[in-house]
C-alpha cells in the first residue's frame, strides 16, 4: 500500500473529474488520484486516458451501474484492510446521476471515512449561467425515456416553484421539449446548456415553444451533453392555492357550498367569494 502524508488509510475519496475542459481538474484531485492505493472508475478506459494525460500511474477497478451492488462489498473489504480508494465517474461529480451511491452507503454503515472533494458538476455549472433563480432549485436528473412516464413526471412538477434542472440526451431532447410544451404550455422559460466547458459550449434561453423551434432549425443544436434549466411555476396573483381547492372539494361532499367555502377560506386564508365563484364555475362546467 502507498504511504503518503496527504492520503489517509481506510478512506474513500469522492473525486470529481472534468466535464470537458481538462484544465478544470483541481490540484487536490490530482494529489488524491496519484496517492491512493486504488481508483474505482465507472469506465476504466475513459479514466485511464485522463490519468495518462496527467502522467498518473494507478491501479484501476471497474465500478459501474451493472456491478456496483456486488463490487461494493469487495471495495469495502479493501478499505477495511487499510487501503485508500478514490471513486471517480466518467465526468463530473460521482453519484450525481452516476454510480457510487451503494458503495458510499455501505462505507457509511461500516464506519469507513468518506472524504468528498469539491469539483465539476454540469448541473451546478449550467445553473450558475442560466439567469434563473438559483437560491432554491430542484435537481431531477434525466426524465423518463418514454413519453407517458415523461409527461407524468412533468405534470407532477407543473406547480413546482423552484428552478428545475434536468439532464437530457441527444436522441431525446426534441421529445422532452415537445412534452414540456404539451404539459406546461409554450411559455415556460427554459435554458438549454449544451457542451458546458467544451469547444462548442452554448447556452440558449427562451420560452420552451420558441426553444423547441430553435433546436429544430439546426441538427447541431441537439448534439452533445445537455442540461435543461427550467423556470419554476409562478401562480397568478388571484389564483387559488391547490391545497385550498382540495379542501373545498372535500368539504363540499359533506356541507352546503356556502359553508364549505366559508370554512375553506378560514383554513387557508383566502377569499370566500373567490372560492364560492370557483365552485359555481366548476358545477356549471
Amino acid at each position: 500500500m502507498k504511504q503518503r502524508d496527504d492520503i489517509s488509510a481506510s478512506t474513500l475519496y469522492i473525486v470529481p473529474t472534468p466535464i470537458g475542459n481538462l484544465g478544470d481538474i483541481t490540484q487536490r484531485a490530482l494529489t488524491v488520484l496519484a496517492g491512493v492505493d486504488l481508483i474505482a472508475a465507472e469506465d476504466t478506459r475513459h479514466t485511464g486516458l485522463l490519468l495518462q494525460h496527467f502522467a498518473i500511474n494507478a491501479r484501476l477497478f471497474a465500478l459501474h451501474d451493472h456491478n456496483e451492488q456486488q463490487k461494493a462489498e469487495t471495495l469495502l473489504a479493501k478499505l477495511q484492510e487499510g487501503q485508500s480508494i478514490a471513486l471517480v465517474s466518467d465526468a463530473g461529480t460521482p453519484l450525481i446521476n452516476d454510480p457510487g451511491y451503494h458503495l458510499v452507503r455501505r462505507c457509511r454503515e461500516a464506519g469507513i471515512r468518506v472524504v468528498p472533494l469539491p469539483g465539476a458538476c454540469a448541473a451546478i455549472t449550467a445553473l450558475s449561467a442560466a439567469g434563473l433563480p438559483s437560491d432554491r432549485f430542484c435537481y431531477e436528473g434525466f426524465l423518463p425515456a418514454k413519453s407517458k412516464g415523461r409527461c407524468d413526471t412533468l405534470r407532477a412538477l407543473e406547480q413546482e416553484p423552484r428552478t428545475l434542472i434536468f439532464y437530457e440526451s441527444t436522441h431525446r431532447l426534441l421529445e422532452s421539449l415537445q412534452d414540456m410544451v404539451t404539459v406546461w404550455g409554450a411559455d415556460r422559460y427554459v435554458v438549454l446548456a449544451r457542451e458546458i466547458t467544451k469547444t462548442w459550449e452554448s447556452l440558449q434561453g427562451a420560452p420552451v415553444g420558441e426553444l423547441l423551434a430553435w433546436v429544430l432549425q439546426d441538427e447541431n443544436r441537439r448534439k452533445g451533453e445537455m442540461v435543461l434549466i427550467v423556470e419554476g411555476f409562478h401562480a397568478a396573483e388571484d389564483a387559488l392555492p391547490p391545497e385550498a381547492l382540495r379542501t373545498l372539494t372535500l368539504l363540499q361532499k359533506e356541507l352546503p357550498l356556502k359553508k364549505a367555502a366559508q370554512l375553506t377560506a378560514e383554513i387557508h386564508g383566502v377569499k370566500k367569494n373567490a372560492l364560492y365563484k370557483y365552485a359555481l364555475e366548476q358545477q356549471e362546467g
